[in-house]
């Protein structure tokens, strides 16, 4: 589980030194949110679940992993745009496995169903969520009804409450949540807004 661990939290740095980049962010702008944008809901769910300090501002090598990427998307940006799909399919990644994580942590720190559902999707977009903060932006988990996103995570999150602990259960809760958000952009599933 910690390969997919770094995969994800290093899919989140990417996205968001690009999306720093985009904003035309100097080095220590895109660095910032590369950080906060892979980080930033884990630290949220750890402190939701009460463990502190947050599991991966321990970490150091992560941390600093985390800086090379930044500083290569920002260096590197345009060869970087080019993997536009293989990051969406990283975060998606990402997404299923911090749901997943973040679950098991509302769980493990006797949660019920719908703390448990919170600490999951909060673990899953909550870097996110800081970074279109941090460039100025409404979050997109509040508007992209055909990219189901925070859906995602809950749903992933929901199903490793009902199944509950366990590595099978984070396999399948994972495994939801990249299903859940593949197969709505795949099938142009949206959700209902307001007319």
């Amino acid at each position: 589980m910690e390969f997919w661990v770094w995969l994800g939290t290093l899919a989140f740095a990417a996205g968001g030194a690009l999306e720093g980049v985009r904003k035309r962010y100097d080095l220590v702008g895109v660095l910032l949110v590369a950080g906060i944008t892979a980080v930033g809901g884990g630290s949220v769910r750890d402190l939701v679940v009460g463990r502190l300090p947050p599991a991966a501002l321990s970490d150091e090598a992560l941390l600093w992993t985390v800086a090379l990427v930044g500083a290569g998307v920002f260096f590197l940006h345009r060869a970087v745009r080019r993997l536009g799909r293989a990051l969406y399919l990283l975060d998606t990644l990402g997404l299923g496995v911090f749901a997943a994580l973040g679950a098991a942590s509302g769980l493990e720190a006797g949660l019920g169903f719908w703390g448990v559902v919170f600490a999951g999707m909060t673990s899953g977009v909550g870097g996110g969520v800081l970074r279109d903060l941090l460039t100025q932006q409404v979050p997109g988990v509040f508007y992209r009804a055909g990219d189901w996103y925070a859906t995602a995570a809950a749903g992933g999150a929901a199903l490793y409450y009902l199944l509950g602990p366990g590595p099978y259960a984070l396999a399948a809760a994972a495994t939801a949540a990249v299903l859940l958000r593949l197969g709505s952009r795949a099938l142009g599933l949206v959700l209902p807004t307001p007319r």
